[in-house]
């Protein structure tokens, strides 16, 4: 999901469906804010489904049919409107509300998806411009305590993300199909296509936007 934007998984041989899921807590699970953090409202605790996986588990797909290409393609093109619309309307005290007990705020969660794009558009330029490059993983539960992830306006984080999917999504459907098996290394994570981090990043948009509106729900915001 340093983070990897996309959790461990173990190297299955090509052809294979879909890698070994780890537990979304490595790097990518929006996991204790600061004790410094801003937290003006207590979420509803809850003993039901796993507030952390509300569209469920990331599974890392190598290959993507073509149907599946275009639908996670489609996906990434939806994502940072459906994110805008999760948060519209929302105070500053909504904001600094973690989505969950000992969770990250609502906040956070919107600049860290944007952090997270950011990578995951210059991982696909490398491996679409170099042979198999080693790429970098980041910190992300540390950038998720940056004053600027922790403090400031959601705004031009959400700008951000409709300009990196923009051009993201105009590139992803543009390249030729033989492209998508181009690969990159993760230094944990090991060779990934870019198959592999389309089904990711397509899944992390959805992952983020609903723990946002499962949060509404449970808040009774309107």
């Amino acid at each position: 999901m340093s983070v990897s934007d996309e959790p461990a998984s173990i190297p299955v041989t090509p052809g294979s469906r879909v890698l070994r899921v780890v537990p979304h807590s490595l790097r990518t699970t929006c996991m204790a804010p600061p004790s410094s953090a801003p937290i003006m409202t207590a979420p509803i605790a809850s003993s039901g489904p796993d507030l952390r996986y509300p569209v469920g588990r990331m599974v890392r797909t190598p290959m993507l049919s073509l149907d599946e290409r275009r639908a996670a393609i489609d996906e990434l093109a939806q994502a940072p409107e459906r994110l805008r619309a999760a948060v519209r309307g929302l105070s500053d005290d909504q904001l600094d509300t973690p989505y969950r007990p000992d969770g990250w705020t609502v906040r956070q969660l919107v600049h860290h998806v944007a952090d997270s794009h950011m990578h995951a558009y210059a991982r696909v330029r490398f491996a679409l411009t170099e042979q198999s490059p080693t790429i970098k993983p980041y910190a992300e539960a540390a950038w998720a305590e940056l004053a600027d992830a922790r403090d400031m306006p959601i705004t031009g984080s959400l700008a951000l993300l409709e300009a990196l999917h923009d051009r993201l999504v105009h590139l992803l459907r543009a390249i030729p199909v033989d492209a998508f098996a181009r690969t990159l290394v993760h230094p944990e994570n090991g060779p990934m296509t870019i198959d592999a981090l389309l089904s990711v990043y397509s899944w992390h948009g959805r992952h983020h936007t609903a723990h946002v509106t499962a949060l509404r729900e449970r808040m009774r915001w309107a």
